[in-house]
C-alpha cells in the first residue's frame, strides 16, 4: 500500500470515530424534552343538568314598553329660602334658653332671653325725647299767643313749630328703636325676649346659656327652617345629563321607607361640573309627607323621554341571590343556565320588569327558587 491511500483510510477512519462520539442516543434526547401541554376542560358552574327537565315548567318573557330611567342617589337638605335666622339686636348676656337645636316651634314662641344695657340707653332717649317735645309744645303755644299780639315777628314762631316738629320726630325715633329691641315701652325691662319669627324646626343652634351675643355682629343664636318642603340634591354623571330636564318630575325613595315612593319636581341643573368626578348637583324640589329629615339618602329616579322594549316575567322567575338577580334558561339537551339580569319595576299581574339580561320572547324557568333548591340537593 503506496503513503496517499494509507493517509486516506486514517483519515476515513477518524472522521467516523469522531462522527459516533458526538452521536446520542436517541432515548436521552426524548428525556431531555419539556412534557407535553395537557388541557383541561374547566366545568361551567352555571350550567346545572337535570335528568327529566320536563318537572320544570318553563314560561315565555313577555314585552314590556317602558320609559328610559336613570337611577341616582342623593341626600335631603332644607330649602335655603325658607331658612330664617334669628338674631337679637340687642348686645347682652343669655340668661335663660327655652328651645334646643331639633324642637319644633311655632310662629311668637319664647326661644331666650337676653339681658341688655342697650335698653337702659334707648329708654333713656325715649324719655328725654317726650321731655323735649312737652317743652316744644308748650313754647309753641306761647309764640302763638304773642304772634297774635305782635309781640313777636312771624320768623320767630316758624322756628317754635319748627322745634315742635322735630321733637315729635325724635319721640317717634326712639319709640321705634324700642320696640326693634324687643321692649314694651310701657313696661320698660332690661331683659329682652327672642322670639321665633316663624314656625318650622330649629335646624341649627350657636348660643347656649350665659353667652354673650353682640347683636348682628355675632352669628345667629338660632336658624329656623320650614320642612314643608326640601330639596333633594343628587350627583349626576356628565354621560347621564340627557336624561334630566327642568321641570320634569322625579321619583325619590327614603332608604329607609324603601316602599314609599314620593314625586319632585326638577328645579335646578347645576351649570358647573365637578372636575374631579365630573358629576353636576340636580335638585329636587319635593313636599315633605313630614318623612324626610336632613341628611337622609335617597335614591331618585328620572325618566326619559324615549321609550324602550325590554322584557317581563313572572317575579317567581327570578331568583334573589347573593345581591343580584338571576334567572334560568334552558339550553341544550338537559341543560338549564344560570343567567344574570337587572330587575326593574314590579308590574300588574305579580310580572316583573327586566331591564337586560334577556329579551322578550325568551324562556326561562316559571319557578327558580324551587329549580335552585332542587339542583343544590
Amino acid at each position: 500500500m503506496n503513503a496517499p491511500r494509507f493517509a486516506t483510510v486514517i483519515l476515513s477512519l477518524a472522521l467516523g470515530l469522531l462522527e459516533s462520539g458526538c452521536k446520542q442516543p436517541e432515548s436521552d434526547q426524548k428525556a431531555e424534552a419539556p412534557p407535553a401541554l395537557k388541557v383541561q376542560r374547566v366545568e361551567d358552574r352555571s350550567v346545572f343538568e337535570v335528568d327529566r327537565p320536563e318537572r320544570f315548567q318553563l314560561t315565555t318573557s313577555v314585552a314590556h314598553t317602558a320609559r328610559a330611567e336613570l337611577r341616582v342617589t342623593g341626600a335631603v337638605t332644607p330649602d335655603v329660602s325658607r331658612n330664617v335666622p334669628v338674631i337679637s339686636l340687642a348686645s347682652g348676656r343669655v340668661i335663660e334658653i327655652d328651645a334646643r337645636l331639633g324642637d319644633s316651634v311655632t310662629k311668637g314662641q319664647l326661644l331666650m332671653k337676653v339681658q341688655s344695657a342697650d335698653i337702659s340707653g334707648a329708654y333713656s332717649d325715649h324719655e328725654q325725647a317726650i321731655a323735649d317735645e312737652t317743652l316744644a309744645r308748650k313754647q309753641l303755644e306761647r309764640s302763638k299767643l304773642l304772634y297774635e299780639r305782635g309781640a313777636i315777628a312771624q320768623k320767630d314762631l316758624e322756628i317754635t313749630e319748627a322745634a315742635e316738629t322735630k321733637a315729635t320726630v325724635t319721640i317717634k325715633t326712639t319709640l321705634e328703636h324700642l320696640r326693634v329691641l324687643g321692649v314694651d315701652p310701657d313696661h320698660p325691662s332690661p331683659i329682652v325676649e327672642i322670639k321665633a319669627p316663624v314656625s318650622g324646626v330649629i335646624s341649627d343652634q350657636q348660643v347656649t346659656n350665659a353667652a354673650g351675643v353682640q347683636g348682628l355682629a355675632s352669628p345667629s343664636p338660632f336658624t329656623i327652617s320650614d320642612l314643608t318642603r326640601v330639596w333633594i340634591v343628587c350627583d349626576v354623571f356628565e354621560n347621564d345629563l340627557g336624561a334630566v330636564r327642568l321641570g320634569e318630575s322625579a321619583e325619590i325613595r327614603l332608604n329607609a321607607y324603601p316602599n314609599r315612593a314620593i314625586t319632585g319636581t326638577i328645579g335646578n341643573i347645576g351649570p358647573v361640573l365637578d372636575p374631579n368626578i365630573r358629576t353636576a348637583k340636580v335638585r329636587i324640589e319635593v313636599e315633605n309627607p313630614g318623612l324626610m329629615r336632613p341628611g337622609m339618602f335617597v335614591t331618585a329616579t328620572f325618566h326619559g323621554p324615549r321609550r324602550e322594549t325590554r322584557a317581563a316575567v313572572p317575579a317567581p322567575a327570578i331568583l334573589h341571590l347573593h345581591d343580584r338577580d338571576w334567572v334560568y334558561v334552558p339550553a341544550r339537551d338537559k341543560q338549564f343556565r344560570r343567567v344574570e339580569v337587572v330587575g326593574g319595576d314590579m308590574l300588574p299581574g305579580n310580572m316583573q320588569e327586566i331591564v337586560s339580561g334577556i329579551a322578550p320572547g325568551q324562556q326561562v324557568v316559571a319557578n327558580a327558587l324551587e329549580f335552585q333548591n332542587t339542583v343544590q340537593q
